[in-house]
């Protein structure tokens, strides 16, 4: 069988439960075995963006605040959803300017991840933000954000001893990290 062609038979769908972020479907297939089952699918009703900013002396910022999903704090890129009636880039610029208050001259793409591809069809884009000036940050109401600069490298290493886990966070810090040889 053509791995690109679909294993799976989509017999029905049933919407779950649904809110004003997100949507949750549950299937009943003919899984790849032949047998029957459930699948669920988790849809988000925005688009994922993130972005890292580099200064020109290599510096890079992060933002740390508590998800309430993990119970954990988390150290991650600027990131946030983008509606669909935003362009990624546009999403982009705007979540840099709400989280950190930095306003770029420059975006350039960097790479798509699919953020967590068993349960859900987000897809994730990540950019580079360079030619940066301050302004003022915009936290949205559920945000308790703190903002720190570091040098890019460090910021690597953190992905590297785990204290950053975020999946568009790690996938844009490497990739990074692997084109400009950090």
């Amino acid at each position: 069988m053509s791995k690109e062609k679909s294993p799976w038979k989509t017999l029905g769908e049933k919407l779950i439960y649904e809110n004003q972020w997100i949507r949750l479907n549950e299937y009943q297939v003919i899984n790849p075995s032949g047998k029957p089952g459930i699948y669920g699918k988790v849809s988000f009703k925005g688009r994922a963006v993130g972005v890292i900013p580099v200064d020109g002396e290599g510096n890079t910022w992060l933002v740390g605040q508590y998800r309430y999903t993990l119970s954990e704090y988390s150290w991650e890129i600027p990131m946030g959803a983008v509606p669909f009636t935003e362009s990624y880039e546009e999403g982009a610029l705007r979540e840099l300017k709400e989280e950190t208050g930095l306003i770029a001259q420059k975006l350039e793409f960097l790479c798509k991840i699919h953020t967590s591809n068993s349960v859900t069809d987000e897809l994730g884009m990540v950019f580079v933000a360079t030619e940066l000036s301050q302004g003022e940050t915009q936290f949205d109401e559920t945000e308790d954000i703190a903002i720190k600069k570091l040098p890019v490298k460090e910021a690597i290493e953190w992905v590297m001893d785990g204290r950053i886990t975020d999946s568009l966070s790690v996938g844009g810090l490497l990739k990074y990290a692997r084109i400009k040889n950090i």
